[in-house]
């Protein structure tokens, strides 16, 4: 299916000159002279690679059908990454490049969505959008900063390092936004 320029979003699967490239971010740019068009980054299926593509919604890519399957996080061994479907019990595995930096909040039995194009293997990999975890270091509070607008770094138990308030210490569980790596609250638990 033909799909215009600037109706091409993140998470989009569409083949260009023959290539087939997963949309990871795309930006509407309207210059101050000459029309507007659509800044898209897309990654290589076969390859990972990435690149950068400029489309103007007189352009057209072609938008491919995907399926997606509710998977189980296994384990994994060195950059591959072994998920179960849990009605065939078939196993998949996938290079870490897929997933990208989500690959780090991946726990033993997590559901995530995999997407596959139709008759085809596995294109992209979605985590849920948050994740509990447990601060293991954080630095002290200086005094004299306000509650408000102050973070100060925290380092979690999957070595991940986010900004977190004062009053988060080491030992304590929080909610993390796995896209972004941000604080959202304390776990409540």
């Amino acid at each position: 299916m033909k799909i215009i320029g600037s109706a091409i979003r993140a998470g989009n699967i569409v083949e260009v000159d023959g290539r087939v490239y997963q949309v990871v971010k795309h930006n509407i740019v309207q210059p101050g002279k000459g029309g507007a068009f659509n800044q898209i980054d897309l990654r290589d299926i076969k390859t990972g690679t990435k690149t950068n593509m400029k489309f103007r919604s007189d352009e057209t890519a072609e938008l491919l059908r995907v399926d997606e399957k509710e998977l189980q996080y296994l384990y994994h061994e060195g950059d591959q990454y072994t998920f179960m479907d849990q009605e065939s019990y078939e196993q998949v595995t996938i290079n870490r490049d897929m997933i990208g930096d989500p690959a780090d909040f991946l726990v033993d039995n997590m559901m995530v969505t995999m997407d596959f194009l139709e008759g085809g293997g596995p294109v992209a990999v979605h985590l849920p959008s948050t994740s509990v975890r447990t601060v293991v270091e954080a630095d002290a509070v200086v005094k004299g900063q306000t509650a408000s607008s102050s973070y100060k770094p925290a380092v979690l138990d999957n070595g991940v390092r986010v900004m977190v308030p004062p009053f988060i210490g080491a030992g304590t569980r929080i909610v993390v936004k796995i896209e972004e790596r941000e604080y959202v609250e304390r776990a409540k638990d």
